[in-house]
């Protein structure tokens, strides 16, 4: 079998240790860069959407949120119509920082790519794209309190 989730896993690390010390000046440690910049690009969004997003549990989000909030980067609104589900939005401060979140995104995108041709990284973004698809319906399984095919086995033959 073709092993990729371990290249993948250590890409991912790898720019996650690079993201928590350049954004660490800017109080965003353990990837909290990941919630502001969604913050910034979905005004207005709820915990549960940022859940579902970055593929976290939701008790997560609402760390990461709170500790946004006390540095000042993110703020609570509540909605009008539904006061348990607040509306999470980036201060001015939070807004300043995201375009060099994006600026640091964009380098670090151009670096991963280096040597492809422009077919080459289409091709990747289409395969990635089906790769996320195909771990989504797992993770929305075990979310839900489902089993996934490899522990079935198991269990059937207890």
């Amino acid at each position: 079998m073709v092993e990729i989730l371990r290249s993948l896993g250590n890409i991912a690390r790898a720019l996650d240790s690079i993201s928590n010390i350049e954004f660490k000046p800017y109080e965003l440690t353990k990837g909290q860069y990941l919630y502001l910049v969604r913050v910034c690009e979905q005004p207005g969004i709820i915990s549960e959407e940022l859940s579902t997003m970055l593929k976290v549990d939701r008790s997560t989000v609402a760390r990461a949120i709170k500790k946004l909030e006390s540095n000042g980067l993110v703020e609570r609104r509540s909605s009008g119509t539904n006061k348990k589900n607040k509306h999470i939005f980036a201060t001015e401060r939070g807004l300043a920082i995201y375009p060099i979140i994006k600026a640091e995104n964009d380098y670090s995108n151009q670096v991963a790519l280096m040597g492809l041709s422009q077919a080459e990284k289409e091709q990747l973004a289409r395969l990635l794209n089906q790769v996320e698809e195909n771990v989504n319906g797992d993770w929305e399984l075990v979310k839900k309190g489902g089993i996934r095919g490899y522990l079935k086995q198991d269990a059937d033959h207890d």
